[in-house]
């Protein structure tokens, strides 16, 4: 069973690279290395939207919030929607007007350059951490199947992973993305199916003793104004409004989703492009979800222990007792999700390192910015490996990564409002914007029983607020 399965990896983790190298051709421009020369059609960049929203900490670790608790996570989802239909209406139209490269240029047009290079800086430092944190991901599933140490698993996935986006920038991150995303969701639609077969009764016998358990509870409407109302990661209202505010800040002002956006050939197809994500991506969480509910009923029929870390869970579970083929598949497609979510960060952070600040887009300078595009991919790509070591520790990789990207996302989402919806903030406001709204939220974060779902709605809330206030002491930042 196991040189079959670990032949299934091998060769998905070859075939995969192989695959991205090749769309090495024809990159020898910003525009072809950073958006894919804009002719990718919607619906891969939907599945590759979906691919980079989902990553390794959603197969590993939804599967085991489900396991140690139920379905309210999906509330969080529904915020997803939402958070959608206002990026088409606010953000799209101003991110096509001209070509822009990165989410930061839209700050340089609005504020001016040192607006943009502060929420460039922010945007690397944290999508840095947050990758991080997925590497570490990373590191579990290879761990648990080669037998490694984590180190060793995140150098591995990490080298593979460079290889290709290295080569074939976005186009390469787009194409992988969509064959990637269709192997671990077939993967994980013949885990669930495997796992239900080894319950007797299936799936009536999983809604018994879950529903009765209270595992299939998905809406929590508590409204009590108090400290507990805050304090809840997963109530409806924190799902719907800070599922909300946080995709806004994610897929609206982070280069890892606005990069893909941009990709698209107009406003109208990145449009359709990222709302039929939320489909896509509503779906997957409930099946990933399920996959935990009905490990809680297998475990507890048979008296099972669970591992003490429970993202080791689902992978350890699908290694251990799946029959020979299928525990490969499974794995594999865990990988495939890393690596689709690792190529589009290395790609994102590059883009903004080189736009934003090597500013490579001059008249004659096109061969030398591709150079320090793809020097910045190595560049990056070693600075995630320490990140994605010391991230391996997280008792839950999934809300660790979530944590860390609400953090500066209300910041970001709130001085990007600022520049879209209001005409008399001028530079300094905006500064004084950030300032303020990253100090509320750190002091929330550590000084405060605040769960993380708020975190991008304070953030938000207290940039704009600040940065309007500020703008009535500027009257010279005007904007006519």
């Amino acid at each position: 069973m196991r040189y079959l399965d670990l032949a299934i990896i091998l060769v998905y983790l070859a075939g995969i690279t192989w695959f991205g190298a090749r769309f090495r051709h024809g990159q020898k421009s910003l525009r072809e290395y950073f958006l894919g020369g804009r002719n990718a059609p919607w619906w891969a960049i939907s599945l590759s939207i979906v691919s980079a929203e989902t990553s390794t900490l959603t197969i590993i670790s939804t599967p085991a919030l489900a396991f140690g608790g139920n379905l309210q996570f999906l509330q969080l989802v529904m915020g997803y929607l939402l958070a959608r239909i206002v990026i088409s209406v606010l953000f799209l139209p101003h991110y096509f007007r001209g070509e822009l490269f990165t989410a930061y240029e839209l700050m340089r047009r609005r504020f001016g350059e040192r607006i943009r290079k502060l929420t460039a800086s922010i945007f690397l430092v944290t999508r840095a951490l947050a990758e991080g944190v997925r590497v570490a991901a990373i590191a579990i599933v290879i761990s648990v199947v080669l037998g490694v140490g984590q180190t060793t698993s995140i150098v591995l996935i990490v080298i593979l992973t460079v290889i290709y986006t290295l080569l074939g920038g976005m186009k390469a991150v787009i194409w992988t993305d969509v064959v990637q995303m269709t192997l671990y969701v077939t993967g994980a639609a013949l885990s669930f199916g495997l796992i239900l077969a080894q319950i007797p009764g299936g799936w009536a016998h999983v809604a018994a003793v879950a529903g009765a358990a209270g595992k299939l509870t998905l809406f929590d409407f508590h409204i009590a104004l108090s400290r507990d109302f805050f304090a809840l990661k997963y109530s409806f209202w924190a799902g719907l409004l800070g599922g909300c505010f946080l995709t806004t800040a994610s897929h609206g002002t982070d280069q890892l989703m606005v990069q893909r956006l941009l990709s698209a050939k107009d406003e109208r197809q990145s449009r359709v492009a990222l709302l039929s994500s939320w489909v896509v991506i509503f779906l997957q969480f409930t099946l990933f979800l399920l996959i935990g509910i009905c490990l809680w009923v297998l475990y507890r029929d048979r008296g099972l222990a669970a591992p003490a870390s429970l993202d080791r869970l689902y992978p350890q579970f699908l290694w251990n007792n799946l029959p020979p083929g299928a525990a490969g598949l499974t794995v594999a497609a865990i990988l495939a999700a890393a690596m689709a979510n690792l190529s589009a960060a290395l790609n994102s952070l590059s883009s903004t390192t080189v736009i934003d600040f090597f500013r490579g887009r001059e008249h004659g300078r096109e061969a030398s910015s591709m150079n320090v595009a793809r020097i910045a991919t190595v560049v990056w790509a070693a600075i995630l490996l320490p990140i994605g070591v010391w991230a391996s520790h997280s008792t839950s990789v999934l809300e660790t990564g979530l944590t860390i990207a609400s953090i500066p996302s209300g910041v970001l989402l709130g001085v990007f409002l600022t520049g879209v919806l209001t005409k008399r903030p001028g530079e300094y406001a905006a500064m004084a914007g950030v300032v303020a709204g990253l100090a509320a939220i750190l002091y929330v974060r550590f000084a405060t029983t605040v769960a993380f779902t708020w975190y991008v709605l304070i953030g938000t809330v207290v940039t704009f607020g600040v940065a309007c206030l500020a703008s009535l002491f500027q009257e010279t930042d005007v904007i006519a």
